[in-house]
């Protein structure tokens, strides 16, 4: 996957800054929190239609994202409740930065891209709950062409560009597809366990 290769690549960045924010004396869960507030506010501006500063602002707010965990591991502070709650925490912003997009398609009467946030909405939970219920009945599920950081990519270069109907429409599509190539997933290695 793209963004294995690309969390690789960027550990010569991300550690050091990792170190100097774990000597600042900020935890792990106190950047979970900070990112999550970065994503409420960018949603607010999304929802009023400034979609280039938005996307800006959500790559600021992705970055958090980037440097609680590394800054759990730079710090020896990993914990069970902070991946957890890295993960619930995320699930919340991605929804936020959706809401902002669904209140200013309220506000224009944009009744196709309603229907695009929503399917891409329902899209990005259920590629993330298909990992979760697979993980919890023991199956790794890492497949998929688009997880968080792909559907961000996409979902930035929309709003940079003022694409967004176009990346709304890959989104809408390819996160679907993703739930479906887990589903598919865990039913092949459901069945070679039962053979």
């Amino acid at each position: 996957m793209l963004s294995e290769r690309l969390r690789r690549w960027s550990q010569r960045f991300i550690t050091p800054m990792a170190v100097t924010i774990g000597k600042l004396g900020l935890s792990p869960n106190m950047l979970t929190i900070l990112g999550f507030l970065l994503n409420m506010a960018v949603a607010s501006v999304l929802a009023s239609g400034t979609l280039r500063a938005g996307g800006v602002l959500v790559i600021l707010a992705s970055l958090f994202d980037t440097l609680d965990g590394a800054v759990a591991r730079a710090t020896n502070r990993v914990s069970v409740f902070g991946a957890f709650f890295d993960s619930v925490l995320d699930r919340y912003s991605e929804a936020a930065l959706y809401f902002g997009l669904l209140v200013w398609y309220i506000r224009l009467g944009f009744t196709e891209g309603i229907f695009l946030v929503y399917a891409t909405l329902i899209g990005s939970f259920l590629v993330s709950y298909t990992r979760a219920r697979a993980e919890g009945v023991g199956i790794e599920c890492r497949e998929g062409w688009f997880t968080r950081f792909e559907r961000l990519t996409v979902l930035i270069l929309g709003l940079l560009t003022l694409q967004l109907r176009l990346a709304l429409w890959v989104l809408a599509i390819c996160s679907n597809l993703t739930a479906v190539q887990r589903i598919w997933h865990v039913w092949q290695a459901t069945r070679q366990t039962q053979q």
